[in-house]
């Protein structure tokens, strides 16, 4: 069944700020009704204010917490029973900790993983029994570049988006007997959004994205294009695909070869006291689409995906010339 934007009815999660609120907002002007959840209700509301009154009318607010298992089937039930149907249901909140492993809060670790796994666990358990149910529906979950290259400093973050992988592969296996269901997964590279300001740290040094930055309303049009055609894998940015190619061929040279690299790419020369973000509580600031990073360089590839991509594009053609060579 093919689902049409105009008539969708979409549950997108981490909808107060970033690519879930960008998300929402994009959904709800291509005529789909769009509940948005996230802990922040404020936000939710500031949210729904942007709109004109008719399109309010296809926006329903929810605060909570993705962490709540029972909270996200309250949502999945709610809006069944409020609209008839759900065809598609967005796994998008996301929170981050930086900082060496051995020396990270391990209460704040777990917390990554509890939110950013768990929380789309829940948010698939939530849907799935309404997929089957009625016969269709979407499941897209927002991954990462790094749902299959790692990087430093982030290593919860980076177990979860490869976990969200591995869930999202599984999930397609467990429901070839249910055709009418169809999983995409995204993954972004750097994003410009306010993740970076709201995550733990304990680097001693303010975070930012490396470069090249990607708008959050490229990553939600990618997501509003795959509620209604998903596709299994979705990279976002052509600057991540010479560093997934890399990492595929080549994942020790790259992993090397990137490390200090992708570790200075993430901080700034701005001194930071450790903070645990928005991990266990929410933040006021960051509820804006964008976190106001801007690549010193528009248009240009970041140094570092292009020294991943570089990297893996210099081993091959050695290669090669060793074959001919020989």
């Amino acid at each position: 069944m093919r689902t049409k934007l105009q008539d969708a009815v979409v549950v997108v999660t981490g909808a107060s700020s970033g690519i879930g609120r960008a998300t929402a907002e994009a959904l709800v002007r291509a005529g789909s009704t769009v509940v948005a959840v996230a802990r922040r209700e404020d936000a939710l509301r500031e949210l729904a204010d942007g709109f004109d009154a008719e399109a309010r009318q296809r926006l329903v607010v929810e605060a909570a917490d993705v962490n709540d298992a029972e909270a996200l089937e309250r949502v999945a039930r709610d809006t069944v029973g409020r609209f008839g149907k759900l065809d598609a249901w967005v796994n998008n909140a996301a929170v981050n900790q930086y900082g060496r492993f051995e020396e990270v809060p391990l209460d704040e670790w777990r917390r990554v993983i509890e939110t950013n796994l768990l929380g789309y666990a829940h948010g698939a358990r939530a849907a799935l029994p309404w997929f089957r149910e009625q016969g269709h529906g979407t499941l897209v979950n927002v991954g990462s570049i790094l749902s299959k290259v790692p990087a430093p400093l982030q290593s919860a973050y980076i177990a979860s988006k490869f976990g969200i992988r591995g869930l999202t592969e599984s999930l397609r296996q467990e429901l070839q007997d249910a055709k009418g269901i169809r999983l995409s997964l995204i993954m972004p590279g750097p994003i410009d959004t306010p993740l970076f300001q709201h995550a733990a740290n304990h680097t001693g040094w303010r975070v930012k994205p490396p470069e090249p930055t990607v708008d959050a309303a490229r990553v939600a049009a990618a997501i509003v294009k795959n509620v209604v055609k998903p596709r299994r894998e979705v990279p976002v940015s052509a600057a991540t695909r010479p560093a997934l190619l890399a990492y595929r061929l080549f994942p020790g040279l790259t992993e090397r070869a990137a490390a200090k690299p992708m570790m200075a790419s993430h901080l700034t020369d701005e001194a930071e006291e450790p903070t645990s973000g928005n991990l266990f509580e929410p933040v006021s600031q960051g509820t804006s689409v964008s976190g106001g990073w801007k690549p010193s360089r528009a248009g240009k590839p970041g140094r570092t995906l292009a020294l991943v991509g570089g990297t893996g594009a210099a081993v091959v053609t050695a290669l090669v010339w060793k074959r001919r060579a020989a």
